[in-house]
């Protein structure tokens, strides 16, 4: 039997607890310490019977490997120090609040050989890597169509940050849609936004809609909301998280020269009958497999725990992946607030969206 892997988690938020409680649950890890600098939390926690402590300088010297579930802002000093200490690392996204910060994060963990991750964990899930083996049925890729629109309740906003530059659905929502496009498709060379505040006034939009360009050659026109009310979303169509109800209904769709997919049920639309598919002659359905439903953050911490431990995996946002999806997600933004296309080329290393 594998011996688990001793690891820490950084940050007790809702998020770091959630990572706390897959963990838990996991025989492929054990968790040595939580990190939490506020005491009165630590008290909680250890009222839990966890151990807590106030720094990583206090974490157990057998932890090999750290989740870290802080603020964005601490996310380049907590990874840093945790690859200094020759820990493998697994950071929520995003990798960094700035991509140069996030780039000399990379370039450390590469220096000493250390597995460096990005909590994109919507890639564990069994149909977004059944996703990529289906998309190979519909021919060479001409564009993608998604719509994320999912109405965060009028209460949320009570909170200052959430209505403060930087809290929109772009850079909180859609950079998870950027990384599983990544996945399922490849590179994006170009991004193009229009930004909207009308429906709740704020200071940050409300509304997003953004064009991409693949390295491929590949459209993509992407709808993404907190404002409108509907069950086109990941969260709802896959039943995810237990605090946002479900639909079932697919938000992505994907055309190809030989047919098209929706996900996330991988209905596929293709080739009824011999000769070249056109618009006369019509597509014949074939219904995705069913998936067992599983925790993905669960699914996501055990295949981390086997990298650290020597294996490997094609799944995982590496942290040049999560670079990318950085990249792609800030030159939106950039290019809502200069009205023109932006490549990744042109974001500034010290951009932060704002």
């Amino acid at each position: 039997m594998t011996t688990p892997l001793p690891l820490c988690i950084i940050g007790a938020g809702s998020i770091g607890m959630r990572h706390v409680e897959v963990a838990s649950l996991s025989p492929a890890v054990q968790i040595t310490a939580v990190v939490e600098p506020h005491a009165p939390r630590r008290a909680e926690l250890e009222a839990q019977g966890l151990t807590a402590v106030a720094s990583i300088a206090e974490v157990p010297a057998e932890t090999r490997a750290a989740v870290i579930a802080t603020p964005t802002q601490d996310h380049a000093a907590s990874a840093s120090a945790c690859l200094s200490r020759g820990w493998a690392v697994l950071v929520e996204k995003p990798t960094a609040a700035t991509l140069d910060e996030a780039r000399t994060l990379v370039t450390q963990a590469e220096t000493a050989g250390l597995p460096l991750f990005t909590g994109h964990h919507r890639r564990c899930h069994p149909f977004s890597i059944a996703a990529r083996d289906a998309l190979a049925e519909t021919g060479d890729l001409v564009g993608v169509q998604g719509l994320w629109s999912l109405r965060k309740h009028d209460t949320y906003y009570d909170v200052d940050w959430r209505r403060a530059p930087g809290a929109g659905p772009l850079l909180t929502n859609l950079t998870h849609e950027i990384d599983l496009l990544r996945f399922f498709v490849g590179d994006m060379t170009e991004a193009t936004a229009l930004l909207s505040s009308a429906r709740r006034g704020f200071v940050i939009e409300d509304t997003a809609a953004v064009a991409f360009r693949f390295a491929g050659g590949a459209l993509a026109s992407f709808l993404v909301s907190d404002a409108g009310a509907s069950p086109w979303n990941f969260e709802a169509s896959s039943y995810e998280n237990p605090i946002i109800a479900g639909s079932g209904e697919d938000y992505l769709r994907f055309v190809g020269t030989e047919g098209a997919l929706a996900f996330p049920s991988l209905t596929r639309f293709g080739r009824s009958g011999p000769g070249e598919i056109e618009w006369s002659k019509p597509l014949a359905r074939t219904p995705g497999p069913a998936f067992e439903r599983i925790d993905p953050l669960l699914a996501q911490i055990e295949r981390f725990a086997a990298v650290a431990s020597g294996g490997t995996d094609t799944v995982l946002c590496t942290g040049a992946d999560g670079i990318a999806a950085m990249e792609m997600t800030l030159a939106a933004a950039l290019s809502g607030k200069s009205g023109k296309p932006i490549t990744p080329a042109e974001v500034p290393g010290d951009y932060t969206g704002v």
